[in-house]
């Protein structure tokens, strides 16, 4: 089953540039293109796509504006920012106003698809130059945290890593344990901080990990 994807960007040339490489995706379409916030919100009410790609930085209705609306309006698509920004405050607002997905637009097109698909599998997706900004911040000292001290090692360590945007797949490749195990850390780890997913430990870890000084 084909999923779609609704595109929300008020630069007409990125934008057909890409719709074209997600019709080039025999899982993937394009359900329409949005040139405003309001076109956008408009047309995902008629249309309910699986995906929506939205502009962080728009002329009028910002990317957040049409993120926190969609979130409103009971959509169930998977909503991904798009954009120039790798500032970090950028993508944990992002990421508390809902977002399922944070990259950037200078990403290798061939990327583009793979990493919409592992979005609708139900995984946050962080563009890499996105989680190498965020690596930076785990290496000065933390700052004091009840909920850090009741994490194993082993929780912290893959904390770290979904805060970087990969899958439990990924974690357990990095940190030679299976997937399963994956799993059951990460059950874990939600239960010790009252969490409720994976978006909700992304911007946890964000926010208390060991950051660098502004």
């Amino acid at each position: 089953m084909m999923t779609s994807v609704l595109l929300i960007d008020d630069h007409a040339l990125f934008r057909k540039g890409v719709a074209q490489l997600i019709q080039s995706d025999s899982e993937l379409c394009v359900a329409a293109e949005a040139g405003t916030g309001e076109e956008g919100l408009q047309l995902a009410k008629q249309l309910s796509p699986g995906v929506v790609l939205i502009d962080l930085n728009m002329k009028g209705m910002s990317g957040l504006d049409i993120l926190r609306a969609l979130k409103r309006n009971g959509s169930t698509a998977r909503c991904i920012m798009l954009t120039v920004s790798d500032e970090e405050r950028d993508v944990v607002e992002a990421l508390r106003s809902g977002a399922d997905g944070y990259l950037l637009k200078d990403l290798e097109p061939e990327d583009l698809c793979a990493r919409l698909k592992s979005a609708v599998r139900g995984n946050v997706v962080l563009d890499a130059g996105v989680a190498n900004v965020l690596a930076q911040s785990f290496r000065a000292a933390p700052a004091p945290d009840p909920g850090l001290k009741e994490l194993t090692d082993r929780e912290r360590e893959i904390l770290e890593h979904i805060a970087g945007g990969l899958t439990n797949k990924e974690v357990g490749r990095a940190l030679g344990i299976s997937e399963g195990t994956v799993k059951v850390h990460m059950k874990h780890l939600l239960r010790k901080l009252n969490l409720r997913g994976r978006v909700e430990a992304a911007v946890w870890a964000l926010e208390r990990l060991p950051r660098d000084t502004r």
